[in-house]
């Protein structure tokens, strides 16, 4: 395995991004915007890498990137490149993941992780040998990044809410509504491994772990697809995938959670909801709202209890600090700003940043268990314990100061 550079090294690290879709142009957004708003260490954005040539040679000059490339293979030979990004389609993760690793490069990879526990788990083990020689590796939950969510987690690890008792999360969506929609990638279980259960579900699950710092230790669930057929370029397609997931989640803290998501839910654009319900406490989330947090204090007399509004612009709100004055809100690219800023600040400070590829695989065995329910007949199946890592150090606070 490839060492990283010496950090005698000063020039900037040299950044490749891989994928220049929709994913790929969020993380360029990101990587553009960091060092306008936080102090990171000096990087370039050298080679974004895509299959098409034109089009990914105009994505690049569009995006800010200096180069373009296909192959990504002879990217990860160069020398100028420290960090890859992989925004491409999942199928593609563990095999692009794993040859950078091996070249010494540090890998931001967007979730899921992988489209198999097989690759999941083959990710991690590349993952874990880079680690011990101070190769860094995240994957790309990024709404764990946004400021409102960060709050409700240092709010429940603070114990406003007490003993949390129930969870409920829902992410909901509507492009597929329409039964006439064309085939994409994304329909198809040899690219996309699931549909809904691996797009949005693992937010979901991905949330409820983070929230509450706990496991999932069983599942019970049901996926369903609504569409079984789409128009495909040679005529009509099955569709290979779920349209919807609902699951029931037992937590090693004692806590419930209940999970639905859905690409059919008419009227619902991206709604990602959260509710938290604890002895003393309870809190709320909507991504369409995405700078407001609810939050009723049970403590309160009863005459007055009842859910207020957080408005989480304040300087000392996570990651705010780094924006603009007090109560000018923030939108949901924010998150993948502050993604790529805990990762650069990791590399910098020879930390391991949050969520590992461990933490990847952790939600992959939940959403794999989830399918394995719903093929047994909602059945509870329990899940694979928590995967030890290799290191213990922490990634960076959420509490960003101004460059």
């Amino acid at each position: 395995m490839t060492s990283p550079p010496s950090p005698a090294n000063t020039r900037p690290l040299g950044v490749a991004a891989i994928g220049y879709a929709f994913m790929g142009q969020a993380h360029s957004h990101a990587w553009r915007t960091v060092a306008n708003h936080f102090d990171v260490p000096a990087f370039e954005q050298k080679v974004l890498v895509g299959r098409h040539a034109e089009a990914v040679s105009a994505a690049a000059r569009k995006y800010g990137w200096s180069e373009s490339a296909t192959d990504w293979r002879s990217v990860l030979e160069r020398d100028d490149i420290d960090i890859v990004d992989i925004c491409a389609p999942g199928w593609l993760h563990a095999e692009i993941a794993t040859a950078a690793l091996a070249a010494g490069k540090h890998v931001l990879v967007e979730k899921p992780l992988a489209n198999s526990l097989a690759e999941s788990e083959a990710m991690v083990r590349a993952a874990q040998a880079a680690r011990l020689v101070g190769v860094r590796s995240m994957v790309g939950f990024n709404y764990r990044r946004l400021p409102a969510l960060s709050l409700a987690r240092q709010l429940i690890a603070d114990g406003r809410l007490g003993t949390i008792r129930q969870v409920r999360a829902s992410y909901l969506q509507d492009w597929l509504v329409d039964g006439e929609s064309p085939m994409t990638w994304r329909l198809r279980k040899e690219t996309a491994g699931s549909g809904a259960l691996g797009d949005i579900a693992s937010h979901a699950v991905d949330q409820v772990q983070y929230l509450l710092g706990d496991t999932v230790t069983a599942v019970s669930g049901k996926l369903h697809t609504f569409v079984a057929e789409r128009p495909g370029p040679d005529g009509p397609e099955p569709v290979t995938v779920d349209d919807a997931a609902w699951a029931t989640l037992s937590l090693a803290g004692g806590a419930v959670a209940g999970v639905d998501v859905s690409r059919v839910a008419l009227g619902q654009k991206n709604a990602l909801r959260v509710e938290v319900y604890g002895t003393t406490g309870s809190l709320t989330f909507n991504l369409e709202n995405p700078n407001e947090l609810y939050f009723l204090d049970g403590t309160e007399p009863i005459e007055v209890q009842g859910f207020r509004r957080i408005l989480v612009t304040e300087p000392g709100h996570p990651y705010v600090s780094g924006w603009w004055p007090q109560g000018h809100v923030l939108g949901w690219e924010h998150s993948f700003t502050h993604q790529i800023r805990d990762f650069l600040l990791a590399i910098d400070g020879g930390t391991d940043p949050s969520p590992s590829f461990e933490e990847g695989l952790g939600v992959q065995r939940v959403l794999a268990a989830i399918e394995a329910s719903s093929a047994a007949g909602g059945a509870t199946v329990p899940v694979a314990g928590p995967v030890e890592t290799t290191s213990t150090a922490k990634s960076p606070s959420a509490t960003a100061s101004r460059s």
